[in-house]
C-alpha cells in the first residue's frame, strides 16, 4: 500500500534533480556590468576578448554599458585587466546557474497567461517553440493564399527544413516592386528577434491594416535563420550561439558562427579560428548551411531587394557597413538615413526603461571589427541598404536576469515593426 506514494516522491525527487542539474555548465561563471567611456577603451576591451575567453552577451559602447559572460578561471585576471586600462564595471550576476534558473521560472510562469491574437496559433508576448513557428508558417500561407507562400531554402545540419515566407500582392512578378528583407535568429540564443519577425510577418498578413507596404513592397520574411541552435539553447544551453554543425569532426566543440561565416573579408577579422569558440568563423566560407540559405536567398532576388535587416540582441543599435574595417559604404548618407528612421519609428512608442538607439557604421558604434557579417556581404555585392538592428534588452544596470522578462516582448515587437515599416518606407524614397 505504500508502493504509489513512494513511487511518488521518488518521481517529484527525480524532476527536481532534472531541473536542478539544467545550466550547470555555467556553475561558478558570473557575469558583468562593464563601461567603456572611450572608442580606445572599448577596442581595448574587445581585443582582450579571446584572453579572458569573454562571452559578450549585451554589446557596450562608449554610451551604453554592457553585459559580459566571465569563465570562473579568467574571472580575476579580467577584473584585474578592466582596472588597469580604467574601465568601469560592476557585478550584473553573481551566479548565472542560479540566474538562470531564476529566468526558466520566468518563462515558465508567464506561460500561463498567454495572449494570442484570433487568426494565430503563435504567441506574440511571449518566446515561441520551434515546433509552434512552424505550424505557424505553414496556418499563415494557408489562410492568406493570395500573398503568402512559404519557402523552404534547404536543410540545416540536424535535418530541420530552412523556412522562410515571400508576402506580395503581385506573387513577386512585378519586377519593379522593391523588396524588403528581414531576417532573425542567426545566433542561437538571441531570441527575442524570432517573435519580432513573426509579428512583422503578423502585420504584413492577418492583421494588415498599412495596405500600402504591400502595394509598394514585396517582403521576405525569415524568423529563425538557425534552428538547430535555437532548438538547442532552449532544450539544453541558454547561451549557445553557433549553429550546430561538426564540420571539424570534433564532438565537444561543434558549429559555427553563422555570421562570421559569409563571403566578405570572411576569417580575416573579429573571428576565432578554434572551434570551440563563439566566434569560430567556419572551416572556409559558407560551410555552414544556415548562411549558405541567406546568401541564396540575397542571390537570387539581388536585383530588387532595397532593405535588408537583420535582427539580432541585445544592445538596442543600429548599425550598417562596414563592419571589417574603419570606414564608410559610400551609402552611408542612405544608410545612416533609414536607421534614423527606424529609430524614430521606435521611439514613438519605446519605453523609457531601455536606452535610446544608437545609429552608425558597425566598426565605430562597436569598437570592433568583424568580417564575414551577413549585412556587410549583402551590401558588398550590391543591396544598397542593409541595417543590423540589436534590439532592446537587458536592462541597463537592472540584475534582471539574462533574458527579455517575457512581459517586455508585446513591447518590443509593437515598436519594431512601427520603426521597419517606417524605414521600408524611406528605404523607398531613396532606392527608387
Amino acid at each position: 500500500m505504500q508502493y504509489f506514494p513512494k513511487m511518488k516522491i521518488l518521481v517529484l525527487a527525480a524532476l527536481f534533480a532534472l531541473v536542478n542539474a539544467k545550466h550547470e555548465q555555467y556553475i561558478g561563471w558570473k557575469s558583468y556590468f562593464v563601461g567603456p567611456a572611450s572608442l580606445e577603451q572599448l577596442t581595448s576591451l574587445h581585443s582582450s576578448s579571446n584572453q579572458f575567453r569573454l562571452d559578450i552577451l549585451s554589446r557596450p559602447t562608449v554610451q551604453t554599458a554592457g553585459v559580459i559572460l566571465v569563465h570562473p578561471e579568467s574571472q580575476t585576471d579580467f577584473i584585474n585587466n578592466l582596472e588597469y586600462l580604467g574601465i568601469s564595471y560592476s557585478v550584473h550576476v553573481n551566479d548565472v546557474k542560479i540566474q538562470l534558473d531564476r529566468d526558466d521560472e520566468i518563462t515558465d510562469s508567464w506561460k500561463q497567461s498567454l495572449s494570442r491574437s484570433e487568426n494565430s496559433t503563435l504567441p506574440f508576448d511571449n518566446y515561441q517553440d520551434w515546433e509552434m513557428i512552424v505550424s505557424y508558417l505553414n496556418e499563415t500561407a494557408v489562410r492568406n493564399p493570395n500573398t503568402t507562400t512559404l519557402e523552404k531554402g534547404g536543410l540545416s545540419s540536424e535535418g530541420r527544413d530552412l523556412y522562410y515566407l515571400k508576402i506580395s500582392t503581385t506573387n513577386f512578378e512585378d519586377l519593379s516592386k522593391p523588396i524588403i528583407l528581414i531576417d532573425a535568429g542567426i545566433h542561437a540564443r538571441e531570441w527575442i528577434g524570432i517573435p519580432v519577425a513573426t509579428w512583422i510577418i503578423n502585420k504584413l498578413t492577418d492583421e494588415l491594416n498599412e495596405t500600402d507596404l504591400l502595394e509598394k513592397f514585396d517582403w521576405i520574411i525569415v524568423p529563425v535563420v538557425n534552428p538547430d541552435g535555437y532548438v538547442y539553447t532552449r532544450e539544453n544551453d541558454r547561451f549557445w550561439r553557433k549553429t550546430r554543425s561538426n564540420n571539424t569532426n570534433n564532438w565537444e566543440c561543434v558549429g559555427a558562427d553563422a555570421n562570421r561565416n559569409f563571403d566578405h573579408y570572411w576569417n580575416t577579422e573579429g573571428v576565432s579560428q578554434d572551434p570551440c569558440d563563439e566566434t569560430f568563423a567556419g572551416i572556409e566560407v559558407f560551410s555552414e548551411p544556415e548562411s549558405r540559405f541567406i546568401k541564396e536567398i540575397i542571390n537570387e532576388n539581388l536585383a530588387r531587394i532595397a532593405l535588408y535587416v537583420t535582427l539580432h540582441s541585445y544592445g538596442s543599435t543600429i548599425t550598417y557597413p562596414w563592419s571589417h574595417r574603419i570606414g564608410l559604404s559610400n551609402n552611408a548618407l542612405g544608410l545612416h538615413a533609414v536607421g534614423i528612421t527606424i529609430v524614430n519609428g521606435i521611439q514613438e512608442f519605446a519605453l523609457p526603461q531601455f536606452p535610446r538607439y544608437e545609429v552608425g557604421s558597425s566598426a565605430l558604434v562597436l569598437g570592433e571589427l568583424i568580417s564575414g557579417s551577413s549585412d556587410d556581404y549583402a551590401h558588398s555585392i550590391g543591396v544598397p541598404l542593409t541595417l543590423t538592428v540589436r534590439l532592446p534588452g537587458l536592462i541597463p544596470r537592472s540584475s534582471a536576469g539574462f533574458i527579455l522578462d517575457p512581459q517586455y516582448i508585446r513591447q518590443v515587437v509593437t515598436e519594431t515593426w512601427n520603426g521597419i515599416a517606417a524605414g521600408a518606407r524611406r528605404a523607398g524614397e531613396l532606392v527608387n
